[in-house]
């Protein structure tokens, strides 16, 4: 690669090569969320969003044929059966950021400013995906599972919740489309389920989670809520939601209390979960992303201790203060995972939400026009491509020759499949959630 067009101050700083490894380092440096993605191209020519098919199986035929209608007809006594489909779209958006380097202020240090400031473009565009990564996983499987915001006064077809993000769509043939009163949706609010047929945001944002995604509004039902279901923290739970594990049994974030640790006992329920459910490991284990106090949890938790009753000093887990693999699940610790301090009647509350991840919970698109871009435009900058991350190095163009831009981008998105398809009919163990690849944990 020339760089005959970039100042002669210049040149003879930059080494070929040398830039791409110090921004690589940075891209490499902070792996999480993105670990579970699968990788998928985003193609050119076809749009903002993209939308992928998935097919189902069909059931096994476990009843014999009947002999006397095998020769009765052309159709030998068989009825045609169909396989179902289910979709899900990914969108496509442009994310980046810049650093800019003036060649004589910082002459003196130039060839530290310049190689620092490649290797912090790479942190920030890899924490800038891992959290998308994140954000996307979390949107998904803490959706449609919400609780009561306000008691009501008296039974009423509408209650306010705290979250309302994916109670407003249904799969009909394979398709998510909104909840009306023709496609509704089962929920249970508090004890009892009702018929959803219509959902509307607040217009002012007061979810708990705002900060996260979270989107407080109405659930309107075709019969009227009770007040006892109808009470401030109960739980508002949609029949196909994805799994979300709380210990003691308590049915919504709102019910939790600062005694309801991570233990042993809610992973294993977590880990059976996806066992039933035929969800893929990623490469024997499944992931499980938790934060450092979490971990410190389980080791304060009786059944973890058993484990290594009579051999703790010999014991690199507790050598270490890590653990790195138990009962098939990869813990890995990092400060991402979904916090949030809860006001409820019992007071504060520090909310935890570990997740338990396995194969195919993410999908991460990246669009193909990058690297055309990029081959159109190495003429006028210096540009490498790492890990699917653009890093370009502009010469100077103002007048005086003094300033350069390091900067960054990335073109893609990310979505989280469904598995509507994957029923108990194929799998008999299955449960009815549309998304089935991952649990997240609730805790204090």
């Amino acid at each position: 690669m020339t760089i005959s067009n970039l100042p002669a101050a210049l040149q003879a700083i930059i080494q070929k090569g040398y830039l791409e490894r110090a921004f690589q380092n940075g891209l490499m440096s902070k792996l999480a969320f993105r670990a579970v993605c699968d990788k998928e191209r985003f193609a050119m020519k076809i749009g903002e969003t993209s939308t992928k098919t998935r097919h189902g199986l069909k059931a096994p035929a476990t009843d014999p044929l009947d002999p006397t209608t095998i020769d009765s007809n052309l159709d030998n006594g068989l009825t045609p059966s169909n396989y179902t489909i289910e979709q899900y779209t990914m969108g496509l958006d442009l994310y980046g950021d810049t650093i800019d380097l003036n060649l004589v202020t910082e002459k003196v240090e130039i060839e530290n400013r310049f190689t620092v400031n490649a290797f912090v473009n790479g942190e920030q565009a890899i924490q800038t995906l891992d959290r998308l990564a994140r954000n996307k996983l979390y949107d998904g499987y803490m959706g449609a599972n919400t609780w009561v915001r306000t008691t009501l006064a008296a039974p009423a077809v509408t209650i306010n919740v705290d979250d309302i993000r994916h109670f407003s769509e249904v799969f009909v043939n394979g398709v998510l489309v909104p909840v009306d009163a023709t496609n509704t949706r089962n929920v249970t609010v508090g004890d009892n389920v009702y018929v959803l047929n219509s959902v509307a945001a607040d217009v002012t944002n007061v979810s708990s989670i705002a900060n996260f995604g979270g989107i407080s509004g109405t659930l309107t039902f075709t019969t009227a809520v009770t007040v006892a279901d109808g009470t401030i923290g109960n739980g508002v739970i949609a029949e196909n939601a994805a799994v979300v594990l709380r210990p003691n049994l308590r049915e919504s974030t709102y019910q939790l209390v600062a005694s309801d640790l991570l233990t042993m006992a809610i992973v294993r329920q977590a880990v059976t979960i996806l066992r039933n459910n035929a969800v893929p490991t990623i490469n024997g284990m499944y992931n499980m992303y938790l934060d450092s106090n979490s971990m410190d949890q389980l080791y304060a938790d009786s059944e973890f201790q058993l484990l290594y009753r009579g051999d703790s000093a010999k014991s690199k887990e507790y050598k270490i203060g890590v653990i790195s693999a138990l009962i098939g699940v990869r813990f890995i610790t990092t400060t991402e995972t979904y916090q949030q301090t809860l006001t409820t009647g019992t007071g504060d509350v520090s909310v935890r939400r570990p997740v338990l991840c396995g194969r195919g919970i993410l999908v991460e698109g990246t669009f193909d026009g990058m690297n055309a871009d990029v081959a159109k435009r190495t003429k006028n900058n210096i540009i490498q491509v790492v890990n699917d991350v653009v890093m370009a190095t502009r010469p100077p163009i103002d007048r005086l020759g003094m300033l350069i831009g390091q900067s960054w981008y990335w073109a893609g998105g990310y979505a989280v499949p469904t598995d509507s398809t994957a029923t108990s009919a194929i799998i008999p163990t299955a449960n009815d959630s549309y998304y089935k690849r991952g649990v997240v944990l609730e805790t204090a």
